[in-house]
């Protein structure tokens, strides 16, 4: 069974990614994940699974899933290449303005490199290239100790955290 970084850990893949789904037919009972296309084809029969996820691929709007984010247990975000970045635009849209509070997966071309800060924009599951060392990638969550921006997981900027410092001695 394949393995991803979900929530810090290595764990087992039970979800079946399916890519190539046309009709709600060829969902499994087992839990899937389908394409944004399917899931609007079939939403009535689907929303009554609770093992249902949505990939959304780096064309289509989160905001088509906007009603959906309080139901829905997964969401995973397709990035097809490792230059393509508005998968990062996706997340902070889901998690910040339709409040999605489930599982949110990278899945496709994701490396090492982009764990953290794919981490900063509010994903919580990474589906690492079959190709790569997952535990290796684990180590991306912690390449680094600080940003100074804003992100999901730390809304203040680095300059708001800063601890107040005293004022020089003869300066009053």
């Amino acid at each position: 069974m394949p393995q991803l970084i979900k929530d810090g850990a290595i764990v087992e893949d039970r979800w079946t990614l399916l890519r190539e789904a046309a009709s709600v037919a060829d969902v499994p009972r087992t839990p899937a994940i389908v394409p944004l296309a399917l899931w609007r084809a079939g939403r009535d029969a689907l929303r009554a699974r609770a093992d249902i996820g949505v990939w959304l691929g780096p064309a289509d709007d989160p905001e088509s899933l906007a009603t959906d984010c309080s139901i829905l247990p997964l969401i995973a975000v397709d990035f097809p290449q490792f230059t393509d970045g508005r998968g990062y635009s996706t997340a902070r849209l889901l998690r910040g303005r339709y409040a999605f509070v489930g599982e949110l997966r990278a899945i496709g071309d994701v490396l090492r490199d982009q764990l953290y800060y794919m981490a900063q924009c509010g994903f919580n599951a990474f589906a690492v290239r079959a190709d790569r060392d997952i535990e290796d990638a684990m180590k991306g969550l912690a390449d680094f100790s600080d940003n100074y921006q804003a992100t999901w997981q730390r809304p203040a900027p680095l300059f708001r955290r800063r601890a107040p410092t005293a004022a020089p001695q003869g300066s009053e």
